[in-house]
């Protein structure tokens, strides 16, 4: 399943980093609906809210259905025919969705078929490796490119920072029965594990239950879920998949607590060394650069953040092979690279 996620960078950074190609060729960013209620955090858990891509055709009738907004939706989806006055007495966890019921259980049927797609943004998620001392926590997220911590110019609207994970999600709205405000929501859709996450998974996975996020590889993939005007359900469906694309390393189990919002949360560590982030010289530069990454922090400056040139625009993702930003953020060879299973 994907039960915890971090989303680290400021409001004005997510845009630049989903920036995109409209139909007609032209390079768009994203507008922010309401980017004051989002907060960015190392530590996401269900009932939070957090940062997704959907059509502005959904807000507004006219619109060009290929044209993207963001929006802070809360984690968990609720039903637009709950009928309950608090959402909090829906039964059911609806924080994922499984692809191959979504199109059979009601929380989710009635949504997908009326287009409500959305694409869900991270750094990455977090999974637990179940081992005879405990869980080992791991962090997973797309391959980065060698130049991804480059510099770009002063004024550069290109992104040259981390790579953002898609993952293909459900939301609806919810009005209180009482009137009042609606409440938009959202649900991961979940696929079987790969064989990288399926090493972290391995005990689940023989018994049937190994699951990962539906990930979304590049522009087009994501343009078509989004683009529900254009795209059929039917079709759109054919694009949840399992990917290969990903790369993980082992965390400090400091994440386990969801109340623990920071960057140390996904440091990589060693592994059969003490679990808790590195305090060498290097490893303090890069989470320092990690703390520098939240935008809501007043002394957060625009120009500190790496950029990447939009990683929407320059599809396909990197090689597997690629190397691993964080291990370029320590600046230091040697240091725990992200690892992958090998079969």
């Amino acid at each position: 399943m994907c039960g915890r996620t971090a989303c680290s960078l400021g409001a004005d950074n997510l845009r630049r980093a989903c920036a995109y190609r409209d139909r007609r060729g032209r390079r768009r960013q994203p507008e922010w609906i309401q980017a004051e209620r989002y907060r960015p955090s190392y530590n996401k858990g269900p009932q939070s809210s957090g940062p997704v891509l959907l059509s502005r055709r959904h807000l507004q009738q006219d619109a060009d259905s290929s044209e993207r907004v963001l929006m802070d939706m809360r984690w968990g989806l609720i039903p637009s025919w709950f009928k309950k006055d608090d959402p909090s007495k829906m039964q059911f966890n609806t924080s994922n969705c499984r692809s191959d019921t979504m199109l059979k259980k009601s929380s989710y049927k009635g949504a997908l078929l009326k287009g409500k797609r959305c694409v869900v943004l991270a750094d990455g998620f977090y999974e637990w490796q179940q081992q005879s001392g405990g869980k080992q926590p791991y962090f997973i997220y797309f391959p980065q490119t060698k130049d991804a911590t480059a510099e770009g110019k002063e004024g550069d609207e290109e992104w040259r920072g981390w790579r953002l994970l898609t993952m293909a999600g459900i939301f609806d709205c919810w009005e209180p029965p009482a009137g009042g405000e609606m409440l938009y929501t959202y649900t991961i859709i979940t696929v079987d594990a790969s064989k990288d996450v399926s090493f972290i998974h391995h005990r689940q996975v023989r018994a049937g239950s190994g699951v990962m996020p539906a990930i979304l590889d590049g522009d087009d993939a994501i343009r078509k879920w989004l683009d529900f005007a254009e795209v059929p359900t039917q079709e759109a469906v054919k694009l949840i998949q399992p990917t290969e694309n990903i790369v993980f390393h082992p965390v400090s189990t400091f994440v386990n607590s969801v109340r623990n919002n920071t960057p140390e949360c996904l440091a990589p560590i060693e592994l059969g060394a003490k679990k808790e982030v590195k305090t060498t010289p290097s490893s303090k530069v890069m989470l320092g650069w990690l703390k520098n990454s939240q935008e809501g922090s007043p002394q957060k400056k625009e120009n500190d953040l790496p950029r990447w040139t939009s990683q929407f625009i320059h599809s396909p993702s990197p090689k597997k092979t690629s190397a691993n930003m964080l291990q370029q953020w320590l600046g230091k060879e040697g240091e725990p690279a992200a690892k992958k299973h090998k079969a």
